[in-house]
Order: structure tokens, then C-alpha cells, then sequence
């Protein structure tokens, strides 16, 4: 059996291949993103990483399940994946430890911006002693988390020992939120819980739809000065849009992990503003979320192997497409 990652290593020091134990008799290979159409002979399964599995890519193979590394699915096309029967998963925030890695990563943005950090370590560099910056603190301030899924929940728990008032804006409200959140919206009411934060942090789930959700209206409405940390997607934020509010003073910072284009260009407007504090889409990145997903992902990827539908599937194909005979 063979399974494909389309992404040559997790990190610089952690492979694919480490995964080996866990899945005894499968050979493991990977490739660059942008080469899985040309790796595609004798895979019974795919984990995306960075790759884009669309249509063109789904027809080709023989391969029966697209399983994530995490939760991100954006660039799986389900749907068509559901009509070839070909199974499409992922390994949930909580259950992997993505959840917890992604959580300190935005508490560390946050920190970062609400204290000036940056300015704060140039004037140490500079002997600039008697200008140092004056922070923001946590305690007292208001702080909109949109997207109350494993993340938001995740963060929030992270936030409250701080003294900060929580809000939230989720896809559902009924849900509700975790007890640490005062009070949620739904999503269309974005604009209404906007001008109330001090900082907004974007949490939600990417799925088309609500693309470029942070345009130039919504970072328009925000409270003046309020800071954005966005540990989500990249298609979330228009960020032309984000740009502007910065250089206007509209948007007092932003913390940024994840992009539009990946990999980022570290030379770009955005990302060299000296109101952003940005990081290359490594929030899930730690040694404790490769084990728990490892674990959860192997498991999950032989629970299909011997003909059992995979936990935590976003579709159920009616003709499930069976694994390619090596």
C-alpha cells in the first residue's frame, strides 16, 4: 500500500516517514505540492498538506481516500472527490493536538502586538531607553473571536486567565460558546460585534463561502486602533483591504500566520509593515501535534485500509472507490 503526502517534510526536523511505525506494510512517499499529478501511479492514499486536490488530480489517480494532516480541506475539491468514491477526511483540532499548538501561537501574535514588541527590541538595539513603546494589556480589554470551533474554544480558554472580556461571532450561535464567552453572534452579524473589540482574532473555518469575510467594510467597522490576528486562513482577509487600514491607523496591528498566496512573499507591503508581526503558517506546527495527529491520522487511514468508513469524514461516497492493488 501507498501513501502519498503532498509536501516533501512536516518541518526541517520531523518527515513524513516518521510516521513509518505507525502504519506497518505501507511504503510512504512524498513530493513538492505542486508535483502530486505526477506521483499519483500505484497511490492508495493522499494526504494534501499543501497540495491542491481537485478534479483533474481525483480523475487521474486510483486512489480512494484524501486525508488531511490536520483539519484544512480548502483545496480538496469534496464533492467531486464524493462522486468518484473516494473518501475525503480530516483529523479534528481536538483530536490531533492542532487545537492547543494553534491556540499559544495566537496568544504569542496577540502578546506581540498588544506589547509592541518589535518597537520595544529596536529600542533596545538602538539604546533608544528613553523611548520606549507603551503596551496594551490584556487585562480589561475586550477581544472578538471569530470562529468558536476546537481553535476559538481553545484560545478562549487561553485568553480569560488574562482578564479580558470575550465576545464571539460563529457560523452558529444557537451552538452557543464556551462559558469563558460573554456573548455570541451569528455570522451575520459580524458588523455589530466588530466595533466592540480591542482586537479581533479570526478563527474561522475557510470554506468558500465566506471568503475575503474581512474586507475593507469590516475593518472598517472595527473600533479605531484595534488590533486583527488571523490563525485561520488566508482567504478569510482581503489583504489589499488590510493593508489600507494599517497605513491609515485604522487597524492598530495585525498578527499573521496564515496568507492568500502560500508560500508568502516576504517582501510584500503587508508583510513588511511595521504594524505586523507575521509567521509562515505555523501554528499546528509542534513536535506534540505531529505525534497526537500521527497517531489519530495512521489509525484513521487503516480503519479504512480493512473496509471500515474513516472517523471524522466529510462526505460518504455511495460507491467507495477501493484501494489500488500495488
Amino acid at each position: 500500500m501507498r501513501l502519498l503526502f503532498g509536501g516533501e517534510r512536516y518541518t526541517a526536523e520531523l518527515s513524513w516517514t516518521d510516521l513509518a511505525p505507525l502504519l506497518p506494510g505501507w511504503e510512504i512517499i512524498s513530493c513538492p505540492p505542486a508535483a502530486v499529478p505526477e506521483h499519483l501511479a500505484g497511490v492508495d492514499a493522499i494526504c494534501p498538506v499543501g497540495a491542491r486536490i481537485d478534479a483533474d488530480v481525483l480523475e487521474a489517480g486510483s486512489f480512494g481516500i484524501v486525508h488531511q494532516f490536520g483539519v484544512g480541506l480548502d483545496r480538496v475539491d469534496v464533492a467531486r472527490a464524493g462522486e468518484l468514491g473516494v473518501w475525503v477526511a480530516r483529523v479534528p483540532g481536538d483530536q490531533g493536538g492542532n487545537a492547543d499548538s494553534v491556540a499559544e501561537l495566537t496568544i504569542l501574535l496577540l502578546l506581540a502586538l498588544m506589547r509592541k514588541l518589535d518597537q520595544a527590541r529596536a529600542a533596545l538595539r538602538e539604546r533608544r531607553w528613553s523611548a520606549r513603546p507603551a503596551g496594551r494589556s490584556l487585562a480589561g480589554s475586550t477581544l472578538l473571536l471569530v470562529g468558536l470551533g476546537a481553535i476559538g474554544t481553545a484560545v478562549a480558554r487561553r485568553l480569560a486567565p488574562f482578564g479580558a472580556r470575550l465576545l464571539g461571532v460563529r457560523a452558529h450561535p444557537q451552538a452557543g460558546g464556551p462559558p469563558e464567552v460573554e456573548r455570541v453572534w451569528g455570522a451575520a452579524e459580524l458588523a455589530e460585534a466588530l466595533p466592540l473589540a480591542d482586537a479581533v482574532i479570526c478563527c474561522a473555518m475557510f470554506d468558500g463561502s465566506n471568503a475575503r469575510m474581512f474586507d475593507a467594510s469590516a475593518f472598517g467597522t472595527m473600533r479605531p486602533g484595534a488590533l486583527f490576528v488571523n490563525v485561520a486562513r488566508g482567504g478569510l482577509v482581503d489583504e489589499a483591504a488590510l493593508l489600507a487600514a494599517l497605513d491609515s491607523g485604522q487597524v492598530g496591528g495585525a498578527g499573521l500566520d496564515v496568507h492568500a498566496r502560500e508560500p508568502a512573499d516576504p517582501g510584500s507591503a503587508l508583510l513588511r509593515h511595521p504594524a505586523v508581526v507575521a509567521t509562515p503558517h505555523v501554528g499546528g506546527l509542534t513536535e506534540t501535534m505531529f505525534r497526537r495527529t500521527g497517531e489519530a491520522f495512521a489509525a484513521n487511514i487503516l480503519r479504512w485500509a480493512d473496509g471500515s468508513a474513516p472517523r471524522w469524514a466529510v462526505n460518504e461516497p455511495a460507491r467507495p472507490r477501493r484501494a489500488a492493488v500495488p
